[in-house]
């Protein structure tokens, strides 16, 4: 399997859909294959996500400290089962974690199948349904309780060296794995983003007009790195005459940039630039192995293989290098581009060189594999400024803040790529993307006519910043970024718009049809 220059994934390239009749066509007749589906096909015969019923029920002290969390999921899987299980059991694993203060949780229900279109893994997996409706209740006990759900989530959400016991409990499938929180900034993620939104001045809501009001929303969310004791990555560095560097690597790249972040995590280490570092993966014939790009792993798992290659090839460099200088290597400095030990040095090239063509000759190649055993989450806090129209139940969403600790962000401008592309699609979850179907079971939102999907049109300000955070098992202390964006909007406008109109909405898209008739039916 070789792999070409491909589109971004976000689960949809994580199973097969028509690939086997490609596989027998070849087969039969020895000749290449390619099937090609139309835009109806497309909708019709891959994947969506799991829709589903959640109910959930919370309790708490007049103090506003959360005691109890009841959770009820249905999931419907459409006509075969694929990830049903992983993505039923996510909606309670990555997400009641976030409160952990609890005494008592309880979570459960059931997988169904329909006969609507099977349903697949896509970005949030699970954690933006279940985030939907937990983060929306949130908003309703702080309502009761009379208190700031702001200060309520701060009151009860995880913080640093801090667990949960579902962490061991729940997995993706399985039992889970314990974990402590060594990296956790999500209190200050709150009280940043509050800080940026102005929520002080500007919660709940305020009128602009007679018949146009901002509210203001927020929700949290969590996410995980990688699949502990499951996912594995792997590479190898080999060092090439001329002093540049070989990197081969399984992790497959499919827009979240992981063949730059693997350089320069390399270059780092070896001390030199990007560009002196040559990277070619995701060929099964002449590349390690690597489990895949799913499950928000990538930079995790691929990029602590990848650390690990770089140590042992600094390690490694330098023992060679005491070898020429004649000393000890514990002696030896390496600065990426010189080895010194006292007086006397000798530079990666010429050692470089000599090993491949004068003397000692033999070829310097590492390899390192890494075995995740636990999954740090990245945290977010999000809020949003939604301005509604109170005659049509039109709203735009003016401003979307996010605060995120993600750890050491190896490349800012990667990360935030990461985390506004997952803000725009968890905005086309919340506000526009509905699965409709007729009486008989026809699809009828299989074009884009009827399936609508943001454009820049409606994504007018994205306000995007990192929490400064180190997570000690991450590769230069990083943790994972390629969901988290993407669980907040549902729960952020939904809060937003109630405290704009004083309508709930308990099902997506939001839409202004439904806010609308939430007016007519208030002023009942």
């Amino acid at each position: 399997m070789i792999k070409p220059r491909v589109g971004g994934g976000f689960g949809g390239k994580q199973a097969f859909h028509g690939e086997f009749f490609c596989a027998l066509t070849t087969l039969r007749t020895g000749k290449p294959s390619r099937l090609v589906y139309t835009r109806e096909e497309v909708f019709g015969a891959s994947y969506t996500r799991h829709p589903m019923r959640i109910t959930l029920r919370m309790g708490a002290m007049k103090d506003g400290r959360i005691n109890a969390i009841d959770c009820r999921t249905l999931s419907d899987t459409g006509a075969y089962g694929e990830h049903s299980l992983t993505v039923f059991m996510i909606v309670g694993s990555k997400v009641l974690p976030l409160y952990n203060k609890v005494d008592a949780v309880r979570f459960g229900g059931h997988v169904v199948y329909t006969n609507h279109v099977p349903a697949g893994a896509y970005r949030g997996y699970g954690a933006i349904q279940g985030n939907y409706a937990l983060e929306a209740t949130v908003d309703i006990l702080s309502e009761k309780l009379g208190m700031d759900p702001k200060v309520v989530r701060e009151i009860n959400s995880m913080k640093e060296k801090e667990t949960s016991p579902i962490f061991e409990i729940m997995g993706e499938g399985t039992k889970g794995t314990a974990m402590i929180m060594e990296s956790c900034k999500l209190p200050y993620c709150i009280k940043r983003g509050a800080e940026l939104i102005d929520w002080e001045h500007n919660h709940p809501a305020k009128k602009v007009s007679e018949n146009r009001v901002r509210g203001y929303g927020m929700a949290i969310a969590m996410q995980g790195s990688g699949i502990p004791f499951m996912d594995m990555g792997s590479a190898s560095i080999k060092l090439n005459d001329g002093g540049s560097y070989m990197v081969t690597v399984g992790a497959t790249d499919i827009g979240q940039g992981s063949d730059t972040m693997i350089s320069q995590i390399v270059a780092e280490e070896l001390g030199t630039t990007v560009d002196n570092v040559l990277i070619y993966s995701s060929d099964t014939d002449l590349t390690p192995f690597d489990c895949g790009a799913y499950a928000s792993s990538t930079t995790y798992v691929s990029g602590n293989a990848a650390w690990k290659a770089a140590q042992k090839m600094r390690r490694r460099l330098i023992k060679e290098a005491a070898t020429f200088l004649e000393c000890d290597e514990n002696s030896v400095e390496f600065d990426g581009t010189t080895f010194t030990s006292g007086s006397k040095s000798i530079t990666l090239n010429e050692i470089s060189v000599k090993m491949l063509y004068n003397k000692n000759l033999q070829q310097v190649q590492v390899t390192e594999s890494y075995y995740g055993h636990v999954s740090p989450p990245p945290f977010m806090a999000a809020y949003a400024e939604v301005e509604v129209d109170l005659e049509t139940g039109e709203y735009d969403i003016l401003n979307y803040v996010t605060v995120t600790d993600c750890g050491t962000t190896i490349n800012p401008t990667l990360a935030k790529g990461q985390v506004e592309g997952g803000i725009v699609q968890g905005i086309g979850m919340a506000c526009f993307e509905a699965v409709k179907y007729d009486k008989k079971g026809n699809l009828l939102s299989n074009n884009f006519l009827n399936y609508h999907i943001p454009t820049q049109k409606e994504i007018h300000k994205l306000t995007t910043e990192f929490a400064d955070s180190y997570e000690p098992t991450g590769p230069f202390g990083a943790k994972s970024v390629g969901e988290i964006g993407i669980d907040t909007p549902p729960a952020v406008i939904c809060n937003a718009i109630y405290n704009a109109t004083g309508v709930r909405i308990h099902s997506l898209p939001i839409t202004p049809e439904k806010i609308l008739k939430g007016i007519k039916e208030l002023k009942k």
